[in-house]
């Protein structure tokens, strides 16, 4: 018979193996930490939305829609549905159709997958994962500085240095249209100066000219009129209230004019959070205020304004600072031999687990159950503190072996009646200091 094909994961949809796992979950915990404590609450939405949903937040001209979206029919009843490629739409129906703001602002966070049908590249999926906050119904700058100093937080409880603050504001409507007809007029003059992919954008979306990559367009567009200048009242005086919360914070900040979004939602205050760490692609955070959104849906006129951060982009960054130490997989390993061994050891396993601690109990592979030395070598690589181990010779007695297996005590190892052990391992465990806390377990029970 022949073996069949291997399947292997869809081009750019990776998978997270157990090794990784650590780390994102150090990742998740830190942000769900960082998050609450400036009151958000989780709002979770499904992964596939009405493709109508996404065509009207992000625009039906955008790369995002047109290419990118993995949208498909409805076999069984034709409706038009896509996988969501970013989460602030999906949030943003959510709030209108369960009426969120009814009773006042609210300060929302979500995470999850989300899909763009991109070419794969270093730091960008077809499958990735996000966090992201909204804070909806809050007018004024100091929502704004309060999401980037809740950003600063997290990149310090993380431990991520060389992450470094873009700031800028788009103004409003009317201040971007005059802008606009001005960069047309600007770019029109120079069109001998624009390469294929500015020329297609000059007359869809002008702005993103002033993104380009192509080094022979540096100075044009170094020189172009910036949005900037083109602000009046009550937008000057929302960026300078940003900018005047930051100062008193001591966040540092650069004011980039040419920080734009290629989204028609989004309004005044935008920032990214860049590294120079990764390569390429070097925004790890982006946000910015997005006040005419809900309108759009139908909605009341309510402002918002968020954020969203690629996880796999802040989980590599977090293992260029440097991987933590593999964290142990338990606090005991069970050792045993004998059937009615085996049969003590699943009772002692889950009296400790009763006790709050992690046991790892050893169980038979397709060779079989392994000898007492390839249980012990099991033991020593799970990262317990201690082997309970049961043989022959402790089921005669009544006891349980305990050996420690890391620090001073070294080979130290003691006799324990059965009804004494969970008493014993929990007094080593937490009684010692080195373990009440530092290793993740134990100290998320007491």
């Amino acid at each position: 018979m022949s073996k069949p094909e291997k399947i292997t994961a869809v081009k750019g949809m990776n998978d997270i193996l157990p090794a990784d796992a650590p780390l994102w979950e150090l990742f998740e915990n830190t942000v769900q930490s960082v998050l609450k404590s400036y009151g958000f609450q989780k709002i979770v939405t499904p992964i596939v939305e009405d493709t109508a949903l996404f065509a009207r937040a992000i625009g039906a001209v955008t790369d995002i829609v047109e290419k990118e979206m993995y949208s498909f029919t409805d076999s069984m009843n034709g409706d038009a549905l896509t996988l969501r490629p970013e989460g602030t739409a999906g949030v943003v129906r959510a709030v209108i159709e369960h009426n969120l703001v009814y009773e006042g602002p609210r300060r929302l966070w979500y995470q999850g997958p989300m899909f763009r049908h991109e070419r794969p590249q270093r730091g960008r999926y077809r499958q990735f994962f996000q966090i992201g906050a909204e804070a909806v119904g809050f007018a004024g700058p100091d929502i704004d500085a309060e999401l980037i100093m809740l950003c600063r937080r997290l990149w310090d409880d993380l431990g991520l240095e060389n992450i470094r603050l873009e700031l800028n504001s788009i103004g409003d409507a009317s201040e971007r249209q005059r802008h606009r007809a001005d960069l047309i007029a600007y770019f029109e003059a120079n069109e001998d100066q624009l390469d294929a992919e500015a020329k297609r954008r000059l007359h869809t979306n002008p702005l993103r000219i002033l993104d380009t990559k192509n080094p022979a367009m540096q100075e044009l567009v170094n020189k172009a009129p910036k949005l900037l200048d083109y602000l009046e009242g009550e937008s000057v005086a929302h960026f300078e209230g940003v900018k005047r919360i930051l100062d008193a914070n001591n966040i540092q900040y650069t004011v980039n004019p040419r920080l734009v979004r290629g989204l028609d939602y989004y309004n005044r205050t935008v920032f990214e959070w860049v590294t120079d760490e990764l390569g390429a692609q070097g925004t790890v955070c982006a946000g910015g205020r997005y006040d005419p959104l809900i309108e759009t849906f139908g909605g009341k006129p309510t402002p918002a304004v968020g954020f969203a951060m690629g996880i796999e982009r802040l989980v590599e960054l977090m293992k260029l600072a440097g991987e933590p130490a593999v964290p142990s997989l338990c606090d005991v390993y069970m050792v045993h031999q004998g059937e009615a061994a085996q049969t003590q050891a699943f009772i002692l396993a889950e009296r400790i687990r009763d006790a709050g601690l992690d046991v790892v109990l050893h169980c038979a592979t397709a060779a079989g159950a392994g000898s007492f030395k390839s249980q012990m070598k099991k033991a020593d690589g799970s990262g317990a503190a201690y082997a309970v181990i049961l043989g022959e010779d402790e089921m005669a007695k009544g006891v349980a072996a305990i050996k420690a297996l890391r620090g001073a005590e070294g080979e130290q190892q003691a006799s324990v009646p059965f009804l004494e052990v969970v008493d014993y391992v929990v007094d080593q465990i937490i009684g010692c200091c080195d373990h009440s806390g530092e290793e993740g377990h134990v100290h998320h029970h007491h």
